[in-house]
C-alpha cells in the first residue's frame, strides 16, 4: 500500500544527501568549465575540511562554547586550510601541465588524491574520529516526515551557498572574468583578464564549498576518516556529469537528483528485493545512473553550455 509519508521521508533524505553532492559537484564543474580538467583530488579536499573541522571541535570541546558556535568555528577554520591546499595543488601540480596532453593532468590529479589521502592518514591516523553532536538531536516533523536539526542545517547552508555562487558568477566582475575565460581564454587575456588569477579563484571557491561540505558530512554522520572523501567525490563527479559538466545549474540539479535517486532506490528497490539492494548497496544506484547517462546522453541533462561555464 502506498504511503505518502514514507515517500516524503525518502525525498527529504535524498535532498539532504543531494545538497552535499551538489556543493562538491560545483567544484568539479567550475574547474572543468575553465580548464577542461577533471580534478579527481577534489573529494579529498572535502575530507581535509572534515578532518580540520573535527580537530577544531575536539580541541575546543572543553571550552564551554555552545555547539552551534563550535560548528561555525570549525567551518571558519576548515575553509582557509582547504583553500590554501587547493591553491597549492593548482600552482604546483596543475599549472605546469596546463598545455600538456589531457592524460597528463588527469593522472596527476589521481596522484595528488593519493598523496593527500596518505598525508591525512599520517597526520590523523587511520582510525575514524568521532564528530560529536553539536546541535539538538530532537527530530523536527515536516508534513508526516521528520528531519534532524543538522539535516535542516545542511539544506539551508547548501541552498545559501549555491545561491551565493550563482550570484557571484552572474553579477560580479570576477564572475564575468570566469565566464569569459571559460568561453575563450586567449581572447579574455587580450581583454585584460588575468587567466592565472581567475583559475586560482575558481579553485579557491570550489575548495571553500568542499570544506563546508566536508564539515557538514562529518557532522551528519558523526564521523571523520582519511578515506571519507573518495566515494562522495566520485558521486559528486557523477552528479556533475548527470547535470552536464561545465554547467553550474546542471551540477546543482544533478546533485539533487542523484541524492533523491539514491534515497528512493535504497528505500523502495531495497524493499522489492527483500533488502538485497538496500541502504548498504545504495552506491550501486549512483554509478548505474552514471553509466546510463554516459551511454544515452553524454552531455548530461542540461548539456554543456559554453556561455554558462564556470
Amino acid at each position: 500500500m502506498f504511503n505518502f509519508d514514507i515517500l516524503l521521508q525518502q525525498i527529504l533524505n535524498g535532498l539532504v544527501l543531494g545538497s552535499v553532492y551538489a556543493l562538491v559537484a560545483l567544484g568539479y564543474t567550475m574547474v572543468y568549465g575553465i580548464l577542461q580538467l577533471i580534478n579527481f583530488a577534489h573529494g579529498d579536499v572535502l575530507m581535509i575540511g572534515a578532518m580540520v573541522g573535527v580537530s577544531v571541535v575536539t580541541l575546543l570541546a572543553g571550552s564551554g562554547l555552545p555547539g552551534p558556535v563550535l560548528l561555525i568555528v570549525a567551518i571558519l577554520c576548515a575553509v582557509p586550510v582547504c583553500v590554501l591546499l587547493s591553491l597549492f595543488v593548482e600552482r604546483v601540480a596543475y599549472r605546469p601541465l596546463r598545455n600538456a596532453p589531457r592524460l597528463a593532468p588527469l593522472i596527476t590529479a589521481i596522484g595528488v588524491s593519493i598523496v593527500i589521502q596518505t598525508s591525512a592518514m599520517i597526520i590523523w591516523k587511520p582510525n575514524p574520529i568521532v564528530f560529536p553532536d553539536l546541535l539538538s538531536t530532537t527530530p523536527v516533523p515536516i508534513f508526516g516526515a521528520i528531519l534532524a536539526p543538522k539535516q535542516i542545517l545542511i539544506l539551508v547552508v547548501s541552498a545559501a551557498m549555491m545561491t551565493g555562487l550563482v550570484l557571484l558568477v552572474n553579477h560580479t566582475k570576477l564572475g564575468r572574468a570566469m565566464r569569459a575565460t571559460a568561453e575563450n581564454p586567449r581572447i579574455a587575456g587580450l581583454m585584460g583578464v588575468n587567466a592565472n588569477q581567475v583559475i586560482a579563484a575558481t579553485f579557491a571557491i570550489g575548495a571553500a564549498l568542499a570544506a563546508v561540505a566536508g564539515v557538514l558530512v562529518a557532522m551528519n554522520y558523526n564521523i571523520a576518516q582519511f578515506s571519507m572523501g573518495f566515494i562522495p567525490g566520485l558521486k559528486a563527479f557523477t552528479a556533475a556529469v548527470l547535470g552536464g559538466i561545465g554547467n553550474i545549474a546542471g551540477a546543482v540539479l544533478g546533485g539533487l537528483l542523484l541524492g533523491i535517486i539514491e534515497s528512493l532506490g535504497a528505500g523502495y528497490v531495497g524493499d522489492l528485493t527483500g533488502g538485497f539492494l538496500g541502504s548498504h548497496y545504495q552506491d550501486i544506484f549512483a554509478f548505474v545512473v552514471l553509466i546510463v547517462v554516459l551511454v544515452f546522453r553524454p552531455s548530461g541533462i542540461m548539456g554543456e553550455r559554453v556561455a554558462d561555464r564556470a
